[in-house]
């Protein structure tokens, strides 16, 4: 059983896993392939200078794997609960259990309305419906919380990123039992 697995592999999904990842937690990393990152240009993206989208992904692809993340390619089709956590179905049939799912699939909802997740009026352009979460990024299905463009944040990538590891950090917590906090320090 993963401790965390993230549905959704763009910027908050990427940036959730990498902490969970680096925080020593067992971590699932599902990307469908279809996000809007992959479509964009970005010189407003804080340390880097420019990029493409498809390369955006994949750096925060390779940092989550770096740390130990799980990355597998697949559409997450249901979330139900099972023992202690939950149990997340995939569309080649493959099933993967979580104490802890992160719900990173930016525009889309359908995922979240299936398991029980309560979702709301959207304030972003074009963004329609959004997940109901508290500051925290918690939904009102105990261990389903939400990251980025679908919690109801910002579409820019940037602030998605920041909303991604903001949650992890979250979960770390409550998996720890106590404030996680991770910093690193230039070597010498």
């Amino acid at each position: 059983m993963y401790d965390i697995a993230v549905i959704g592999a763009g910027p908050a999904g990427a940036s959730a896993a990498l902490f969970a990842a680096k925080a020593g937690k067992k971590t699932l990393l599902i990307d469908n392939d279809k996000g809007m990152t992959r479509r964009g240009w970005y010189e407003n993206y804080y340390g880097i200078s420019e990029i493409g989208g498809p390369d955006l992904v994949e750096t925060g692809h390779k940092q989550a794997v770096k740390f130990g993340a799980e990355l597998i390619a697949g559409q997450a089709i249901s979330i139900s609960k099972s023992g202690d956590g939950f149990a997340i179905e995939t569309d080649s049939g493959a099933t993967y259990e979580a104490k802890h799912v992160i719900l990173a699939t930016g525009v889309l909802t359908d995922l979240a309305a299936q398991a029980g997740v309560e979702t709301k009026d959207g304030t972003e352009p074009r963004i329609k419906t959004v997940v109901a979460v508290d500051a925290s990024g918690k939904t009102n299905v105990e261990g389903i919380w939400a990251a980025g463009t679908v919690a109801g944040v910002s579409v820019h990538a940037v602030i998605t990123a920041g909303d991604g590891a903001k949650v992890a950090i979250n979960v770390i917590s409550e998996l720890n039992g106590a404030r996680y906090v991770d910093h690193d320090v230039l070597k010498a």
